[in-house]
């Protein structure tokens, strides 16, 4: 005689299905929960993004100034009235920053006199292509001798 196997019960007072504490996550769960992960992944690394940008500005920001400081002392030296419009870089020491001078005469309403003696001196120090990163100073330097 062949015996039979029988599927074992689990006998009175234990449900059909697995405990409710040991049940899984649904899908909308786990979606929500990844949705809040990526939220979080992208603010952190959106402000990631923007400490190196303004690491970038700061390191302008501040070559830049002892650059037309530097220019400026440069500029001290010479004879006002022989200041020209040019422009130039600063060598390998400094690769893609340039500078810019522009000379005119300042036009000082009832004061004749003493516009005779000065210049208006604008330096513009650029780093890279385009506008976003410029850094302008703008001297007056006198002279007093009469050209």
């Amino acid at each position: 005689m062949l015996s039979t196997l029988k599927k074992p019960s689990l006998g009175a007072g234990f449900p059909a299905g697995p405990p409710a504490a040991v049940r899984g996550t649904t899908l909308l769960e786990l979606m929500i929960a990844i949705a809040v992960i990526a939220t979080a992944m992208a603010a952190v690394l959106g402000s990631q993004s923007q400490s190196v940008s303004f690491s970038g500005d700061a390191k302008f920001s501040t070559t830049a100034a002892l650059l037309a400081q530097h220019r400026a002392a440069e500029i001290e030296t010479l004879n006002p009235l022989d200041l020209r419009s040019r422009d130039g870089d600063f060598g390998e020491a400094f690769p893609g920053y340039a500078w810019r001078l522009e000379v005119t005469d300042p036009v000082l309403l009832g004061m004749k006199g003493v516009s005779d003696h000065l210049r208006r001196v604008d330096l513009t120090i650029t780093w890279g292509r385009g506008d976003r990163y410029a850094y302008a100073v703008r001297l007056v330097p006198f002279s007093p001798r009469r050209p």
